[in-house]
């Protein structure tokens, strides 16, 4: 009796979800961000040249604009992209954190604020049942 051949399962996606558009720019910002790092030196060098400069940047500084594109043409790769969207998907527990840290933060503010100026309680959830809200 033959046995059967197993077949390799296919791997699983590198980005397993569809992004929205600001999800996909905020994952494009951490691409872009990260060639930059990798090209600070080049980056410096160009713009500590076309410092003071205007139009005479164009061919006074030439080289270091070379050396800066090509730095940034080299590591702008798909696998860099690929880094910077798993990368954003590993941080993405900490802003969801961070956001409901932020959104505690500003109903405890909200509140104090409307303690400290007597003020009632925000709309939609003033008190039912007071003489004004009689029914006639």
């Amino acid at each position: 009796m033959a046995t059967p051949k197993t077949t390799p399962l296919p791997l699983p996606s590198r980005n397993p979800l569809p992004l929205s558009a600001g999800q996909e720019q905020q994952v494009r910002d951490l691409y872009y961000k990260r060639v930059r790092g990798y090209c600070a030196n080049e980056i410096r060098d160009f713009a500590s040249c076309a410092l003071n400069r205007t139009i005479s940047a164009t061919w006074a500084c030439r080289t270091q604009r070379l050396s800066m594109n090509k730095c940034m043409i080299g590591h702008a790769t798909q696998e860099e992209q690929d880094g910077a969207r798993e990368e954003w998907f590993a941080s993405r527990d900490k802003r969801i954190k961070e956001r409901e840290a932020k959104e505690r933060r500003k109903i405890e503010q909200e509140k104090f604020h409307r303690e400290w100026w007597g003020l009632p309680q925000a709309e939609g959830q003033e008190q039912k049942g007071g003489p004004d809200n009689e029914k006639r």
